[in-house]
């Protein structure tokens, strides 16, 4: 038996077995599958991808160990596979890729690919300790993880291989609308954890199911059944699927904990957002769609006595329809002059002044349909397109990244709102989803997502390049993009557009496991729209709102000039305290003593854990008077971090902290040295 950190294989004449991934032993061989057109699919599983056509007949050929990468080659009389197995010194986590080459003399049409696939993760007739948790997705309710054992899930045992699949798929540009790309396998027999992601920025596909004796995962990008994805290869050309990686733990914290230690090695990085700075966006509950000179020379100077240091004018800069009719006219991006009468630069020149850096929002994939500007401008060929057709979703037509024309006036654009209206902030948003995808330029709608998608991402990182200086966001109408191809690009995503301040407690308690604490970006807006003036803003609220945004990237938003002093002081003290937890968030790991929740739960809990130090949000949502947090590794000392004013009391026990709420709903912040 070999050995490349913690995953053993065996090798034979003409195969290599995967023995043993972490805790998960007993594995099958073969991890590779690939479909191909014509070619028999030894299944009667419908639907299923497992038994493709390729799989029983890879052959291996070599294999190669260079440094933290294994990579193994195999071959059937159709493909050569080369799957690569990349390791980290400070995390258990892998990441891999397959490569399919195409070895005949003939054309060969893929249907399905694997970046991995392995078998045996728990005996079959064993559903009961065989878990699985996936993370749902909705506007204004991302991250939403349901745990359920296999038996629930259909995989109850029977004798012969089961047509039921658990199954996470997305289909379109919005990667994350109704699933994360990720999952956790738990094995409760064993106390074994695997979590996995699939990195696509655009259509992916998993599914667990059973053989006849055992449980597999297999993952991959887009396939035919599951995205309109199909790719020819010509004698000699090949193909390469998204990344995928798993992780291993002994629990939750564990399993997210080396997972999270993994996403830091891939994360986009920025020099400007190294620091991890606090930012000011005028939208939420603000300005919405409608900002102008005359709001930002009023809302600025008392935004800047928080000690923020970005602010941010969100959509409607740029075109002279009122707000709440501007999406289908914008794509030219140049300034309002009915908004800004003496320029953008002006404004922002003013948010300079204050001590801040200013900046601006766009939309760079779409064109508004009665933007005719540039619908004139743009060539039939410089859109997404399906049977010779532009494609229109919601009165917007979306740009195609492979096309330099596209590149050459976006690049222009991005020029223009940095050297000429002086952003220092640039805002992504992404608001439709384009479905299948375009067969423009591509045999396959899946195909042409794909390398669309791929080619898009390929200028945001050439502009963030250009402009290391710049702090570009990554938003998707709130978390509907928060897959890790995007986020090897930005350094921050928005994680949701949630404008109800005790409902973001049930995403921000959960987001960690899905993204670093250093790119989730979480709204904070003390003052909702429907606060008339200050008196209707209580202490409770402004600091639910604060906590909100403690464990990821706070941006801060709403009517700060409506609150009085004592209110101000607050907020300050809030970004000030904000501020001493950057240096932490760049190396500490997630921390969910209660486990995950779910809307409507009357407690939420989560936080971060540096060595011996545990930095915990605790709200308490529905009126409880007394609740008890249990700290499994025991409790040395405990204090309420913020705010330094509460009716909150807490008291420490052996095993965890027990806090007595007199106001509700209510939150702190605590921090906690452990035994």
């Amino acid at each position: 038996m070999l050995q490349f950190k913690n995953l053993r294989y065996t090798l034979t004449d003409n195969q290599i077995k995967l023995d043993q991934l972490d805790g998960f032993t007993g594995l099958d061989s073969g991890f590779v599958q690939v479909q191909i057109a014509g070619e028999n699919k030894d299944s009667h599983l419908g639907a299923k991808m497992y038994r493709s056509s390729e799989a029983g007949r890879l052959i291996y050929k070599s294999h190669t160990v260079s440094g933290n990468t294994l990579t193994v080659v195999q071959e059937s009389p159709n493909v050569r596979t080369e799957t690569t197995f990349e390791a980290y010194d400070d995390t258990n986590a892998l990441r891999i890729q397959t490569k399919v080459t195409n070895i005949t003399a003939e054309s060969i049409v893929l249907e399905e690919v694997s970046a991995f696939c392995v078998s045996g993760l728990g005996e079959k007739q064993e559903p009961d300790d065989m878990f699985f948790t996936n993370f749902l997705q909705s506007h204004h309710a991302e991250c939403q993880p349901r745990t359920k054992d296999f038996r629930e899930l259909g995989l109850c045992g029977g004798l012969s291989e089961s047509q039921q699949r658990v199954v996470g798929c997305n289909v379109g540009s919005w990667s994350t609308k109704e699933q994360l790309p990720m999952g956790i396998l738990e094995n409760r027999k064993t106390g074994n954890f695997l979590m996995f992601q699939v990195e696509s920025n655009s259509s992916w596909y998993y599914e667990i199911s059973d053989t006849v004796d055992r449980y597999y995962l297999y993952v991959s990008g887009p396939t035919y059944p599951f995205g309109g994805w199909f790719k020819t290869l010509q004698p000699g050309e090949s193909y390469v699927t998204p990344y995928v990686s798993l992780s291993f733990g002994k629990d939750l914290n564990d399993v997210i904990g080396n997972m999270t230690k993994y996403r830091r090695h891939i994360a986009g990085v920025s020099p400007a957002d190294e620091k991890l700075p606090t930012i000011f966006n005028e939208y939420m509950h603000l300005s919405w769609d409608s900002p102008t000179a005359e709001n930002t020379a009023k809302y600025a100077p008392v935004v800047a006595k928080t000690g923020v240091e970005y602010y941010v004018i969100d959509c409607g800069w740029h075109n002279e329809e009122d707000g709440d009719k501007v999406y289908p006219f914008v794509g030219h991006w140049l300034e309002s002059k009915a908004r800004f009468p003496e320029g953008v630069k002006k404004t922002t020149d003013f948010i300079r002044s204050l001590g801040m850096k200013p900046g601006l929002w766009i939309e760079p994939e779409i064109i508004g349909m009665q933007c005719q500007k540039m619908l004139e401008h743009y060539d039939d060929d410089c859109f997404f397109q399906r049977h010779g057709k532009r494609l229109t979703v919601m009165n917007r037509q979306f740009l195609d990244y492979r096309n330099p024309k596209v590149r050459e006036y976006m690049t222009e654009t991005i020029r223009r709102m940095v050297e000429d209206y002086g952003a220092e902030y640039i805002k992504c948003d992404y608001n439709q989803d384009c479905g299948i995808g375009t067969d423009w330029n591509a045999e396959s709608p899946g195909a042409g997502l794909e390398e669309a998608a791929n080619a898009f991402l390929e200028w945001i990182r050439e502009m963030i390049a250009k402009y290391p200086n710049v702090v570009f966001e990554g938003c998707s109408s709130g978390g509907m993009r928060m897959d890790y191809k995007t986020l090897s690009a930005y350094s921050l995503v928005s994680t949701s557009d949630q404008t109800n301040y005790l409902l973001y407690p049930y995403i921000a308690g959960n987001i960690l496991a899905a993204v670093l604490p250093e790119q989730a970006a979480v709204w904070s807006y003390p003052v909702a729209s429907d606060c008339e003036k200050g008196e209707d803003v209580s202490d409770d609220r402004i600091v639910i709102n604060m906590i909100n945004s403690f464990l990821g990237r706070m941006h801060l938003a709403s009517h700060l000039d409506y609150l009085n002093e004592h209110q101000m002081d607050l907020i300050r003290e809030g970004v000030e305290y904000y501020n001493t937890l950057s240096e932490m968030k760049k190396t500490a790991l997630p921390y969910f003593p209660m486990g995950f929740t779910q809307f409507g739960e009357k407690t939420v809990c989560a936080g971060l854990k540096n060595d011996n130090k545990i930095y915990l949000a605790v709200w308490n949502l529905k009126g409880e008077q007394e609740l008890f947090v249990p700290i499994a590794e025991g409790v040395n000392t405990a204090k309420i971090a913020y705010p330094t004013v509460t009716s909150v009391q807490l008291e420490n026990t052996k095993d965890g902290l027990k806090l007595t709420c007199p106001q509700n709903p209510c939150a702190v912040f605590l921090e906690i040295t452990t035994m």
